[in-house]
């Protein structure tokens, strides 16, 4: 069974990114803006125990904009999770911030590594750099370079999944995603997971 739990109070639409089709845009703003939401953690040992004790194996860690604008609430996340003993812990992210500010990150990676982080899922649209710079940094010149990103994490000990949203002019053919399976091959990425774009 997997869990998913929420690592921004609902709502929230803090992101680097300004994909078109995120789901932030499907919930009213609730006012909450980019100050650091506190975390209500009576609530997340309660949920953390009901995952618990009902055999969940997987937790990821998502939300509805980049979670790890808030490194401190993942590590607080974790160190919560780690009396559980779960043996998987996902992150889901759209992987950006490592490259951009790895001097800033990789501490944290490191420390999320030890305290039982296992599975960086980094968000994409496509292979190709400009294709991503387009719907995830297109106030950006550059996209940035995701095959280091990989490699930096693959050389902490993570596991890697590229979760491919496909839209029409990206990964939209068989000849294309045939060649995302080559793209993540190469760069020994150990999942692939892809689905459309939906309303």
């Amino acid at each position: 069974m997997n869990i998913q739990l929420m690592s921004i109070v609902a709502g929230t639409r803090v992101c680097n990114a300004r994909c078109p089709f995120c789901i932030s845009k499907m919930t009213p703003e609730n006012g909450i803006g980019f100050k650091e939401p506190e975390i209500n953690l009576r609530n997340f040992k309660k949920a953390c125990k009901f995952a618990s004790i009902n055999n969940v194996h997987t937790i990821m860690i998502t939300s509805k904009g980049e979670p790890i604008l808030y490194p401190n609430q993942i590590t607080k996340y974790l160190e919560e999770l780690e009396t559980h003993e779960f043996p998987i812990i996902e992150l889901q992210t759209n992987g950006t911030l490592i490259d951009l500010e790895e001097e800033k990150y990789l501490p944290y990676l490191k420390k999320w590594y030890n305290l039982g982080l296992t599975t960086i899922a980094i968000s994409i649209v496509h292979y190709e750099a400009e294709k991503n710079r387009q719907i995830y940094l297109p106030y950006k010149k550059e996209y940035v370079n995701l095959p280091k990103i990989i490699k930096l994490l693959h050389g902490i000990g993570y596991s890697i999944r590229l979760a491919c949203i496909m839209s029409k002019g990206y990964i939209d053919s068989i000849e294309e995603l045939n060649k995302l399976i080559d793209f993540a091959k190469k760069n020994k990425v150990e999942q692939l997971s892809i689905r459309p774009v939906n309303k």
